[in-house]
């Protein structure tokens, strides 16, 4: 007798197909089916009366499966962020058959201080919580204290990381204390590496997964804690679909899993700080000060920086110096007609690259050669303007032609092994001085900085964004706190905006509740922001899907319209953009208009981090 089945083909934009089949199956069962005579996976979503119209065959059954919470969860996702569930279900790591659990016993051998000891007794009692702790506080200790109550009370972990820059110090952290029983997940994990991981998984031996993103989505039974460690990066956002938010849906995960849910940061985003419970942290784990030096200038390499550059030099002492722009310079300017010369396929500047002798595009990768003359006047006046990392570095290798100088930035760092290379060098003090992007903030254990000097924050904080001051100062924020860890410590600072940066610098907490007040019932999170983007590779195309989404948009009267038009990037590798931008603080009535886009062919992007 035949059944009949609605299926989810995994990795596909389409809705749930019928197929039929001899066999009684289950929700969750991955099958094996066709669609235009080639063989797709799908997953068994529900069984079905028998439909009116001819169905075709489901070809076989696979061992692995998803489990119905792993269904209830891939639903969520597909209907908070506009997917298909096929799109959804593929971001999870399906089930296997006879899967294992084993008890297991560590001993850290952790010894907490006594501020930290509040910290972890607070954690326990609160199944969901935010650990705001300074830079060098000491969360990383509380959260392996947390890991280790967990595997001790029989349950297993998940240790989430914004970037695999981080991996490879806590992994090496995390393997000292808990060996074989933790294992590290990440996109650049190799096949057969990860074949072994969900081995160990369904035999019990892996006991915590630490990783990126994509480590949540593993299947791990009997789930008791997940830490979602420097929470504030906006690297936990995908952007692409499904442009889900990991952070957010790992507190999502820990509630269906009834598992506690630990959230750390020095600088947590203004929602985990006014929507969860939170234990302040103050101080370092060793006892440090810094001095602040502000200097009134936009951007550049100054004599006045030069000198304390010098002075900390002299004294041995390693310096980071962070700057927001990789490269030479980000533009290429004409003098005569004021004129960026820009991409092709983008409507941006690019980037100059002196070593390579071309001009690149930081969004397609697109180069050319340096022009020698002004491909829109034809003038001869062409200035190149905001210094990049690989100017300051060859700048400051003139200056001080007997020190080590590194740079770290993803024109420099492409691997996994590179990354180590370089941070290894770094705290072996065989580099004097450290020039980098942001990569630079991201949660690296610099040993022994005597200053940090931070250029080119205005550029940040004048973005056309409701959170530049956010992302500015948490910035700020991190990159001093690498400064005087175990000791004294000097903060350089490159603004014409000390004003504002000065009174946040003693306590970034005074910034967030300053910042609660200046976005009260307008901005996240207060409310909720929904971004429809529309993209075509002719323009009035993609001008007319923009215009339909308004009109669509104009007929639920809870929703505001921001703004809508052009994006700020016009063009990205040869597609015209426009922009639709929406608030509420009706979630269902965003959804319910982000679901009416889907036939419009538009990307939405619900919560974005992203205005460009």
């Amino acid at each position: 007798m035949k059944s009949y089945y609605l299926v989810s083909l995994l990795n596909s934009p389409l809705t749930p197909l019928t197929y039929q089949s001899e066999y009684e199956l289950k929700s969750g069962n991955i099958v094996e089916v066709t669609l235009n005579s080639k063989t797709r996976f799908g997953v068994v979503v529900s069984k079905v009366l028998e439909p009116t119209f001819t169905c075709e065959e489901i070809l076989s059954v696979k061992d692995e499966f998803y489990t119905g919470q792993t269904l209830s969860l891939a639903k969520f996702i597909s209907d908070y962020y506009v997917c298909s569930l096929g799109d959804a279900l593929k971001l999870f790591v399906p089930s296997s058959k006879n899967q294992i659990f084993l008890n297991a016993n560590i001993q850290t051998n952790i010894i907490l201080s006594p501020e930290q000891t509040k910290a972890y007794e607070f954690i326990q009692k609160k199944s969901r919580s935010l650990l705001f702790g300074d830079t060098g506080s000491g969360k990383s200790e509380i959260y392996i204290k947390c890991i280790e109550d967990c595997i001790n009370g029989g349950k297993n972990a998940i240790f989430l990381m914004p970037e695999i820059g981080l991996t490879p110090q806590m992994k090496k952290r995390l393997k000292i204390v808990f060996g074989d029983m933790v294992a590290i997940w990440h996109s650049k994990v190799s096949k057969k590496s990860k074949e072994k991981i969900l081995e160990d998984i369904r035999d019990g031996k892996v006991k915590l997964i630490a990783g990126t993103r994509s480590a949540l989505f593993l299947p791990v039974s009997n789930l008791g804690l997940i830490v979602v460690d420097e929470e504030h990066d906006d690297s936990y956002k995908s952007n692409q679909r499904p442009r889900y938010n990991a952070k957010d849906l790992a507190l999502l995960f820990a509630k269906r899993a009834e598992a506690r849910i630990v959230l750390g940061s020095a600088t947590p985003s203004l929602g985990s700080f006014k929507n969860l419970p939170r234990f302040r942290l103050r101080g370092t784990y060793f006892k440090s000060k810094k001095r602040f030096i502000y200097e009134n200038s936009t951007s550049g390499i100054t004599s006045g920086m030069l000198q304390i550059i010098k002075e900390h030099l002299d004294k041995n002492e390693q310096i980071i110096i962070f700057l927001p722009t990789r490269a030479n310079f980000k533009y290429i300017t004409c003098f005569d007609c004021g004129s960026n010369i820009t991409c092709p396929y983008c409507s941006v500047g690019m980037s100059l690259h002196v070593k390579r002798n071309a001009l690149v595009c930081h969004y397609c990768n697109f180069s050319q050669a340096v022009p020698k003359i002004c491909p829109t006047c034809k003038g001869h006046n062409l200035h190149s303007n905001r210094i990049g990392t690989a100017e300051v570095v060859a700048r400051l290798e003139e200056e001080f032609s007997d020190k080590v100088i590194g740079k770290f930035d993803r024109d420099e760092i492409r691997t996994t092994k590179q990354l180590n290379a370089i941070l290894k060098d770094f705290n072996e003090k065989k580099i004097d001085i450290l020039v980098g992007t942001q990569m630079l903030s991201k949660g690296h254990d610099y040993h022994s900085i005597g200053l940090s000097v931070i250029m080119g924050i205005d550029s940040l904080l004048s973005m056309p964004d409701f959170r530049a001051r956010e992302r500015a100062i948490s910035l700020v924020h991190q990159i001093a706190g690498r400064a005087g860890r175990s000791g004294e410590g000097e903060v350089y600072i490159q603004t014409q905006n000390a004003d504002l940066i000065s009174r946040f610098m003693d306590d970034y907490e005074d910034f967030l509740n300053d910042e609660l007040t200046y976005r009260k019932e307008i901005y996240p999170p207060f409310t909720k922001l929904l971004k429809v983007l529309a993209s075509h590779k002719k323009d009035e195309k993609a001008n007319e899907m923009i215009q339909t989404a308004h009109q669509l948009a104009q007929s639920f009267p809870k929703l505001e319209i921001v703004g809508y038009g052009r994006a700020n990037i016009e063009k990205i590798a040869n597609k015209y953009r426009y922009n639709m931008l929406l608030r509420s603080t009706d979630t269902q009535e965003l959804l319910k208009f982000a679901h009416r886009c889907k036939a419009l062919h538009v990307e939405i992007d619900i919560d974005p981090l992203s205005f460009s």
